[in-house]
């Protein structure tokens, strides 16, 4: 029922920058002579005077001055010709004149909008390149140009209340009458939250309460009924909400009525305005990516425990801080039992247990590196200002395509949290020699054991959470960091009050 408004003008990670190729120069223009694309002339560049030829009135002088006049013609063709064919956002490589100065500058202000950086040059120096692979271009919106639009009139709204928390009772009420009454919706609650004893005793809410429909998590599918998610509560709800929906998610709004709120933008006290603002459309969105994970059981012992029978010369190759150069893992065996989307973070710890967690990490199915320590956390940029900033690791823009693995407590001092391609497949194993078991949880949910020959799959998923932002997407992730986690709040240096007083002044 709703999808992101494309602006095709502001397409800046892997897109056709056709607008530098017009202002460009080919490198295969003669060093004596430039092209001048703008009037369509050939002139002549700057050499001294005694060497230029003056026109004469001889008929050898206007025969080789014709004659430069068509090999300029053709050449010009050629020029044509050559930039048709070249592939988009190939640029040439030769001095820029004026006009494209001007342009490259006027292009750097509109630049200022993106939160894409520029397409490459694809041309490095005057002879090599990157090859040419259109099979692999992807075209790619820019975040700061997402915006909302409904397809058709949103009509299907459900309600994520936080459980337990009887301040919530009056704006839950608030919010259906709002949307039952005035909006006309059909709106969605789970069951335990209707069946609570605040609104099942309360009789004015009886009518708006018989109209609610309800489900069960688990029971009911209401992944293809709902067109708008609201949540009150803490960013909890939020996590709550993504859970529901193993697909497409439906766009998000989130209003801040719990503790920490760093996912929650909205304030309730403006609630009618703001829903309406959403049903009108056109509401800036942030795409929080997801994690798409598979727990796979029993992955080694199907492939006959082949780290096991590795042969004795392929175990020397092992170096002395646990990389495998050439040892791949077989990731195509095994039983998927657990296959999720998670929103913020895939956590492996050590569990009950006293002893150092001792999983192996792999990249793409090789071997990077083996964490030692209290466990290690795999999280989205969303993620990364939750348990992720506990552990040390730096905090990401959710509109940054990144991954992030962050050691619990390493038993090195020298391991610290690295940041992959949005793109790899990663995936953590129990090191054969680990003394102990492992556990995973997934969102603070589904917490499970690891046991030997299980494995855990981790990549980026298609299907993000669409998140509608109250301003925009850059000042309301600076504004949850202030607010929230006070970022960077310290008291004012005082200034000195006379410069004389200084010990740097003193000789």
């Amino acid at each position: 029922m709703f999808k992101v408004m494309m602006d095709y003008s502001c397409v800046g990670l892997l897109c056709c920058r056709m607008d530098h190729l017009e202002n460009s120069l080919c490198p295969l223009a003669v060093p004596e002579k430039v092209v001048a694309r703008s009037s369509g002339q050939v002139t002549e560049s700057a050499r001294p005077s005694k060497h230029r030829e003056r026109p004469s009135k001889s008929p050898r002088r206007r025969w080789q001055g014709k004659r430069s006049q068509r090999r300029g013609h053709d050449h010009e063709q050629l020029l044509r010709e050559n930039e048709r064919r070249r592939l988009p956002g190939q640029q040439e490589h030769s001095e820029p004149s004026d006009s494209a100065t001007e342009t490259a500058e006027s292009s750097s202000k509109r630049r200022a909008h993106f939160l894409h950086g520029p397409y490459p040059a694809t041309h490095f120096g005057p002879k090599a390149c990157i090859l040419p692979n259109p099979t692999s271009v992807m075209h790619i919106q820019d975040p700061a140009s997402q915006r909302l639009t409904w397809n058709k009139p949103p009509s299907n709204v459900l309600i994520i209340r936080k459980i337990r928390d009887e301040s919530l009772v009056e704006p839950f009420k608030q919010l259906c009458r709002f949307l039952v009454e005035e909006k006309q919706m059909m709106v969605h609650v789970e069951r335990r939250v209707v069946d609570d004893a605040s609104l099942s005793e309360d009789e004015a809410f009886g009518s708006i309460r018989n109209q609610l429909s309800t489900f069960r998590e688990g029971y009911d599918d209401i992944s293809d009924c709902i067109d708008l998610i609201i949540c009150l509560g803490g960013d909890g709800t939020l996590l709550y909400a993504s859970s529901l929906f193993q697909g497409s998610v439906p766009p998000v709004m989130a209003f801040h009525l719990g503790s920490l709120g760093f996912l929650t933008p909205f304030k309730f006290d403006s609630y009618k305005t703001e829903v309406a603002k959403v049903f009108e459309g056109n509401a800036a969105i942030t795409l929080r990516s997801r994690l798409k994970v598979k727990v796979v059981k029993d992955m080694l012992h199907r492939a006959g425990q082949q780290h096991h029978d590795q042969e004795p010369e392929q175990e020397q190759q092992q170096e002395h801080n646990g990389l495998l150069p050439h040892g791949h893992m077989n990731s195509e065996v095994g039983k998927v039992t657990l296959q999720l989307q998670v929103l913020n973070e895939v956590v492996v710890d050590r569990g009950p247990s006293s002893y150092l967690s001792n999983v192996d990490l792999y990249l793409d199915g090789r071997l990077i590196t083996s964490v030692q320590g209290d466990g290690v956390i795999v999280s989205t940029p969303t993620g990364s200002t939750a348990y992720a900033a506990a552990a040390g690791a730096s905090m990401i823009h959710p509109n940054v395509p990144a991954i992030m693995v962050t050691p619990i407590c390493p038993h090195s001092l020298s391991f610290r949290p690295i940041v992959v391609p949005a793109g790899v497949e990663l995936m953590i194993t129990l090191s054969p020699d680990a003394r102990n078991t492992a556990w995973v949880s997934f969102d603070g949910r589904k917490r499970q054991e690891i046991q030997h020959g299980d494995c855990i799959k981790i990549t980026t998923s298609c299907y993000p959470v669409p998140s509608i932002c109250c301003h925009d997407l850059v000042y309301d992730w600076f504004e949850s960091l202030a607010q929230c986690l006070h970022w960077n709040v310290r008291k004012r240096q005082a200034r000195l009050a006379d410069i004389s007083d200084s010990s740097d002044t003193e000789n």
